[in-house]
């Protein structure tokens, strides 16, 4: 194996949040090569199973899992898993969420309480996470400060606004969340081993 190879670093990061939240549209906004998708038909199957309150005209949910890269340097690259948003779909997120670094969690503020449970799952693991506000056209805009607060999240936890369509957004979603996991790495403290 030559040493390029081997000191190939890919870091993962985690897209998370409510039912029709963005998550597939921010993968394939920043992603440089065409995500994988595991998007499928909706069917009568998830008639009372799946609320579709808010998105009414969705007509495709994402059943696995979302993927994309990007890469940072020859050696580095960021890989982007967007999570199914559906409770159904959550034994997924316990493999996914191995060796993460840290976690999008999307928000509507339309559906604010649909973040509630990918806030949970990443508080109760100890994966960094920011709360990143999807700016949808009709949705009315609120304070990052407000939002922390309606959500009772951990302080310094980020919480901006974005719009999961553009990349230059996106990327500054990412930036953000790897310098806040970077700062939340750095003051663990070290495991020792014997």
């Amino acid at each position: 194996m030559d040493s390029a190879r081997s000191s190939f670093v890919a870091l993962k990061i985690l897209v998370a949040g409510g039912f029709g939240v963005g998550k597939t549209t921010l993968v394939g906004a920043v992603s440089e090569i065409r995500p994988l998708r595991t998007e499928e038909a909706m069917t009568t199957a998830g008639v009372g199973v799946d609320s579709t309150e808010g998105v009414e005209g969705k007509s495709t949910t994402t059943v696995a899992m979302d993927f994309g890269r990007i890469s940072l340097r020859e050696d580095l690259a960021l890989y982007l898993f967007g999570t199914p948003g559906q409770d159904r779909f959550w034994f997924l997120w316990d493999e996914l969420a191995q060796g993460a670094l840290g976690a999008i969690v999307l928000a509507d503020t339309r559906r604010l309480a649909d973040c509630f449970p990918a806030v949970d799952y990443f508080e109760r693991r100890g994966v960094p996470f920011l709360v990143a506000l999807n700016n949808f056209d009709e949705a009315r805009r609120f304070d990052p400060g407000s939002v922390a607060a309606a959500l009772d999240l951990d302080p310094g936890t980020p919480v901006i606004s974005c719009d999961a369509r553009e990349r230059a957004s996106v990327k500054e979603v990412l930036i953000t969340l790897v310098e806040h996991a970077g700062r939340r790495h750095a003051t663990r403290p070290a495991v020792v081993t014997h």
